[in-house]
């Protein structure tokens, strides 16, 4: 028997255009139980210097994490007298067409729901006493002379021992307190029970580390559990023992979920659960409190919503879909090819992170597939496929502190090149004279330019989809005719040159004017991704198949920055580092890793390469002439996981729609600006005017004038300011498109310059802090409970400005919400007026030209704006 099945539906011609959501364990909800004689009913236990776990017998037992600053306001609690540990083995389908994917629970096997706590333990530094008596624990898992020897390592570190299982308790008796003297339980049937630890450790002054851990399952109680059994433990073995096989079953508080498939409740399976000699679980569950009224940010770049409360968050990462949710895109889109429209969850970059509104915070180390079920309202449950889990719980006062504790860990991202914040960034297609003339253009109308970002840079060919690029990363010379003189002319009026790259490669033997071929020279290398057959793994990728780079490959990274070196050598100075969210689940890799879990990391790894590449290309500069901080490197990438504010510099949203719709048009945007914002992304835009158009016979996207402008409204106050022509250019409404479109990118070109000064500071803050450039109110004004409500309606960049885009078509008019929690008056740019009431809505003018934004009263910041836009000539 497997319990993992990979099923491709890359070729799929006619789908279910609503497929069902995919089928997830349920929250598992089980009783707790303790040993009256081994944990005492109140007890308090120091966790490193900064923080305690308190024990407490009440209501059936549950534990508490304080930070010594603040000892009465839990960080994190379990719920009295229920499990917070539980484990089950259960069968599990990955769906995967074109880099979408679709994980489904299948048939359950095993579930231990309850829950025994037998010790709660206090590890100090030279105690080595445990060593002897959890000599069954897990390898490497309490490893003291490791910890003892490792700097950094705060000690008294908490341990929790126990026991989960699936004995149930019968009705008519109750236990008392919790403990297990008067626990009574049915007696028939086969039963199965398992150890596990919990390890709290301080890490710093603000996060503790915790580490949970199965032991194998035992399938009879009768049957000598492990070593560390004898001594005290031995009373309740004996106890576990006396109890026959029952029939093995589980208890849910809700209905049964549609289509999930329960265990048999034959012996037999039993049986053949032992004779397949099932070392491990396959899951397991971390259960703790919640209050009613608390909301949840994060979670990374998530497109349809700011708060999860009541929600299922799958954290994998994937293809964001077409539509999401959206009709009639969306069934058009999965008609076409299997749940290629994806829904609200998908994401290129979501993240094992949250913080709430009452200042709690998580997350998961590690990069197995996890689903945060926040759907109970007292509870949070975290399901992880695998059979450990590591995580760190955060102590702040506030969203910022928190932010700024997370991204301690995790990774900054460094200052971005003073020259990519400066102007517009470009975005065209069409080879040499197209950006000549396009260039020359945009210099009638002043507009301030930093670079053309050009895509088509390899070259361009027909397909069944239309025109698509030729993944081979080098310049094509016949559609760049003159390439490093047109980089040298617009380097003299201080523009770069931007280009595009990606971790695939595809077959180019038809390229009539292609100098070398990536793909073989990767192949005899033997640096690509392979399938079962040990043959470079060919991934579809809409009309084409292409190989994906094995980044796990120790030859890999200098063979990609060879490539990346010819580039810049031509006096590239920025690129797009597009995909990494595809890795096949199914793949082959060097490393030998478990595919699942690599292909989370993937976008990390491939972040990491191009990031190694710009910092050792600054390395080899240093001291030479030629050093200077405008040929600063820069690329941008939309795939991601936790750790990638680390290592990459810049992300963008991915493919929006060319639409106004909420889960993947322009409304799209403006959420997952923020939701990535809190999660670490500090630096983040998305392409004016969105990416994907669709033509079909009954179902048009296209982009509209309206919409390309209200984007570059919106677009003004983000990171930075980048067109892109989007996927049928031909379709849409471009900047470039007549004498009102190129005004108007011009105004707002010089707009976004006006507040550089201020993007500098914020750009410095977000290196030093890991504070985002656009935030949502919540981070400044969290005790205000309107602000909570609050999704795309409007942000702040920084603290001093504070947008309310037109996100609706025809509309002239917004909402503004002035929040509560300072004594600040906000002044209207276009006006002048003055708004000083707090914790009002105000309806604003905000006709196409002058959209809703206002700066701080009195602020040097909203000053010298104002004055900027003075000087500019655009008020």
């Amino acid at each position: 028997m497997t319990t993992l099945k990979i099923t491709k539906k890359h070729h799929k011609h006619f789908n279910n255009p609503f497929p069902s959501a995919p089928v997830s364990l349920p929250l598992i909800q089980g009783n707790l139980l303790f040993n009256s004689q081994t944990v005492p009913s109140h007890q308090h236990f120091s966790i490193g210097k900064d923080f305690q776990l308190s024990w407490s017998s009440n209501n059936g037992g549950s534990l508490s994490i304080y930070h010594q600053s603040q000892p009465k306001r839990a960080i994190w609690s379990t719920i009295p007298g229920q499990a917070f540990v539980s484990a089950a083995l259960a069968e599990t389908e990955v769906e995967e067409s074109r880099g979408s994917f679709v994980v489904k629970d299948r048939k359950l096997h095993l579930v231990c729901h309850h829950q025994t706590i037998l010790d709660i333990r206090v590890i100090d530094q030279f105690d080595h006493s445990l060593e002897a008596q959890d000599q069954d624990s897990p390898s490497g898992f309490l490893d003291l002379d490791q910890k003892t020897d490792s700097k950094g390592t705060q000690f008294p570190m908490v341990l929790v021992t126990g026991w989960v299982f699936n004995m149930r308790r019968k009705k008519k008796h109750s236990h008392k307190y919790g403990t297990l003297e008067n626990a009574q339980f049915e007696g028939k049937g086969p039963s199965t029970c398992a150890r596990y630890w919990v390890l709290f450790e301080q890490k710093n002054s603000n996060q503790i580390g915790f580490q949970v851990k199965l032991g194998q399952p035992n399938f009879e109680f009768r049957t000598k559990a492990s070593p560390a059994a004898s001594g005290r433990y031995k009373g309740f073995r004996r106890r576990l023992g006396q109890f026959q096989k029952r029939r093995l079953r589980w208890f849910w508080s809700s209905a049964r979920p549609r289509g999930f498939g329960f265990v048999s409740s034959s012996e037999e399976e039993l049986e053949e659960l032992k004779a397949e000699e099932f070392k491990e679980f396959n899951r397991v569950c971390l259960t703790y409190s919640s209050e009613e009224n608390e909301r949840f940010y994060g979670f990374g770049e998530q497109f349809s919503h700011m708060d999860f409360k009541g929600k299922r968050v799958p954290i994998l990462v994937q293809e964001q879909g077409i539509g999401r949710g959206d009709q009639p895109i969306t069934f058009a889109a999965n008609l076409i090819s299997y749940r290629a429209g994806g829904d609200w969850s998908t994401t290129y970059a979501p993240s094992p992170f949250y913080m709430t509104s009452k200042m709690r915070s998580l997350y998961l180390e590690g990069y197995d597939y996890s689903i945060f079920d926040l759907t109970k309202q007292d509870r949070v449950q975290i399901q992880i496929h695998g059979n450990s889990v590591e995580g760190r719980i955060l102590h702040g006062t506030s969203p910022s502190e928190l932010i700024e504790c997370f991204t301690e860990t995790i990774g900054r991202p460094p200052k971005l090149p003073d020259w990519i914040i400066s102007g517009a960034v470009v975005g065209m297609q069409g080879g040499t004279e197209s950006v000549r003339h396009i260039w020359n253009e945009l210099k009638t109308y002043n507009a301030p330019i930093s670079a053309f970002w050009l895509q088509d840079w390899v070259g361009q060919r027909e397909t069944l989809v239309g025109s698509q690029l030729w993944w081979n990363w080098e310049v094509d010379s016949i559609r760049y005719t003159g390439w490093q003189q047109l980089i040298k002319d617009l380097s003299v009026q201080h523009i770069k040159v931007m280009t595009y790259c990606n971790p695939c490669l595809a077959l180019c033997h038809e390229k009539p004017n292609r100098r070398r071929n990536l793909f073989e020279e990767a192949k005899k290398l033997d640096i690509l991704v392979k399938d079962k057959l040990g043959e470079p793994y060919m991934v579809p990728n809409t009309a084409f198949d292409v190989g994906m780079l094995d980044l796990t490959h120790p030859d890999t990274a200098s063979w990609f920055k060879q490539n990346l070196q010819e580039m810049v050598d031509d006096g590239v100075r920025g690129w797009m580092a597009d995909f990494g969210e595809g890795l096949p689940v199914d793949a082959t890799l060097f490393s030998g890793e478990d595919p699942i879990s690599a292909h989370n990391k993937y976008p990390e790894l491939w972040a990491q390469i191009n990031r190694e590449f710009v910092d050792e290309w600054k390395a080899n500069r240093v001291g030479k002439e030629e050093e200077d901080p405008e040929e600063a490197l820069v690329f941008f990438m939309r795939a991601g996981f936790r750790d990638s504010p680390k290592w990459g510099m810049l992300f963008w949203e991915g493919d929006q729609m060319v639409s106004w719709q909420t889960h993947d048009g322009i409304k799209s945007a403006v959420v997952g600006l923020l939701s990535s914002g809190i999660s670490g992304y500090a630096f983040n835009h998305s392409d004016i005017g969105g990416y994907c158009a669709v033509n079909l016979p009954f179902i048009n996207y296209r982009r509209s004038e309206e919409l390309l402008l209200r984007w570059m409204e919106l677009n003004s106050f983000t990171t930075v300011f980048r067109t892109h022509e989007g996927n049928k250019p031909s379709c849409n409404s471009q900047f470039y498109s007549n004498d009102r479109t190129l005004f108007h990118f011009a105004r707002f070109a010089k707009i976004y310059k006006a507040w550089k000064f201020y993007r500098v500071q914020l750009v410095q803050e977000a290196a030093q802090k890991g504070l985002p450039v656009c935030r949502h109110l919540f981070l400044h004004y969290p005790d205000d409970e309107h602000v909570h409500s609050l999704s795309y309606h409007q942000f702040l960049v920084g603290t001093e400005i504070l947008v309310v885009p037109v996100l609706d078509k025809g509309k002239n008019n917004v909402k503004a919400y002035f929040p509560t929690g300072e004594s600040c008056t906000w002044q209207h740019i276009w006006t002048g007026k003055h708004f000083r009431r707090q914790g009002v809505e105000a309806t604003v003018e905000a006709p196409i030209g002058c959209p809703a934004v206002f700066v701080k009263t009195g602020s040097i910041v909203g000053e010298t704006f104002l004055k900027n836009l003075i000087d500019l000539k655009v008020l």
